[in-house]
Parts: structure tokens; sequence; C-alpha cells
């Protein structure tokens, strides 16, 4: 019986899984790709949740707080890397499969435009069941205030500040995505993401999609302390950023790397 493959693959070999994975995603029919795009949102939306609470109420100090509250906000994607979504961050990727001429750009945009769709599908989704549940009551109602002030900070940032910090947040989740596709096993995959999500949390960088659950969850918690502007320019500012950051400073270098000299 031939041995079971324990090491990671090689990033030679991650970057040809990539691309071949590339060409399926833009190749999925457009219903399944839309619901499993609602379920990134969603998982997303649930870390953005989960790091809100972490982050309510605690005295541990600025960077002790802020590196739990990013192992907490890990929480989503993990769960799209594992339990299977379309996220539309990580989706950067296939700017790989596009530069080796597998997919056209009709079919690349097509996937962003569906996946993105989906995710802020999710994210609104997960807002109604969040307000329905009345989480912001926890802790003697100390998670409101946190909500809002996190949506708040992020509507207040300047675009050139929030689209920088939309090109590194989505630099580290797209290697994150990258690291997990080497792994052969769940914990691989999980342990390959905890540490590039959690140091993009922790230092301030901004993610599109978590934004569509943090900017209208503040909004519905307290309407007058988010500027609606500064709330849309953030999230049109940070999903050009991470863009940039997934599809060019990853899979362009990457690409650049590994996949073009096979096609000179």
């Amino acid at each position: 019986m031939p041995t079971p493959q324990s090491d990671a693959l090689t990033p030679p070999e991650i970057a040809a899984k990539v691309e071949t994975l590339g060409v399926a995603k833009a190749h999925l029919p457009t219903f399944p790709l839309f619901v499993l795009a609602v379920l990134a949102g969603a998982f997303i939306s649930l870390g953005a949740l989960f790091f809100t609470v972490v982050m309510a109420g605690t005295d541990l100090g600025f960077g002790l707080t802020r590196f739990i509250g990013g192992l907490s906000f890990c929480l989503g994607l993990i769960l799209v890397v594992v339990a299977g979504a379309e996220l539309f961050t990580g989706n950067n990727l296939l700017a790989m499969a596009w530069a080796s001429r597998l997919i056209s750009t009709r079919e690349i945009l097509r996937n962003w435009f569906w996946v993105y769709l989906g995710n802020v599908a999710g994210c609104l989704g997960t807002v109604a069941l969040v307000m329905w549940a009345n989480t912001d009551e926890l802790g003697q109602g100390v998670v409101g205030p946190t909500a809002v002030a996190i949506a708040a900070s992020k509507a207040g940032l300047p675009f050139w500040e929030a689209f920088a910090r939309g090109i590194l947040c989505n630099a580290l989740v797209c290697l994150a995505v990258w690291l997990a596709m080497g792994g052969r096993s769940v914990s691989d995959k999980i342990l390959a993401i905890l540490f590039p999500v959690t140091a993009f949390v922790v230092l301030g960088f901004e993610h599109s999609i978590a934004n569509w659950f943090f900017l209208p969850y503040g909004y519905l918690l307290n309407p007058e302390s988010i500027e609606v502007a500064g709330a849309l320019q953030n999230l049109l500012a940070v999903t050009l950023g991470n863009l940039v950051g997934g599809s060019l400073l990853v899979a362009g270098v990457y690409w650049s790397a590994y996949l073009k000299p096979k096609r000179r």
C-alpha cells in the first residue's frame, strides 16, 4: 500500500492547485455559487460578531485584547475554508487562472460579481438575525456600544487610509487561504489560517465583507453615530483595496514566481 502523504504541499504545488481550483470556481453554475457566497457572508459575519463580543468590556489592555479578538475573528475564514463557501476576498486568487489564460475576463468578473453579491446578502441576513436575537444586550448591554464604536471608527476613516488598510488586509487573508491550500488535514488548514487572520485584525486592517456586517449592525443599533456617506465610502475603498491586495500582491506575485516561467 502507498504511504499516506502527510507533508504540506510545496509553494509551486500550491500555485498549481490554486490555478486549477480557480478554473473550477469560475465555471461553477450561478445558483450554487450564489448560495455558497451567502454562506460565506454569514460565516464572516459570525466571526465579526464573535470579535465584537470578545472586545466588549475587556480590561486586558490594548494588545492582548486585540490578539484575543483576532483569534476569535478567525472563526469566519475557518468556516469558509473547512466547511466550504465562496468568499470574495479569497476568490481574488482566481487572478492566477486568469493570468494563465485558463479563464476569461468575463468569467472572473462574473464570479466576483455573484460572490460579492451573495456575501453581502449573507452579511445583511446575519445582521437581521442578530438584531432579532438582541445580541447587543449581552454583558448587561456592553456589546451594543462596542459594535457602534467599531462601526463609527470604520465610517470615519479617510478614503485612502481605508484603501491602504484594505490592501494589507487581503494580502494577509489570501496568504491564509494560500497556506490552507497547502495543508492536508483540517487541523493543518485551521493552523494555517490563525496567524495571518489574527495579524490583520490586530493591526487594524480592513475587510470589505466583514464591514458589510460591522457597518449595518452599528448603524441599526445607533443611526445617529454612523455617517451613511462615510460607511459607503469605507465599503468602496476597502473593496478596491482588497481587490488590489489579493489579486496583485498575492495572486500576481506568486503567478509570476511559479507559473509565468512555465508559459514562456
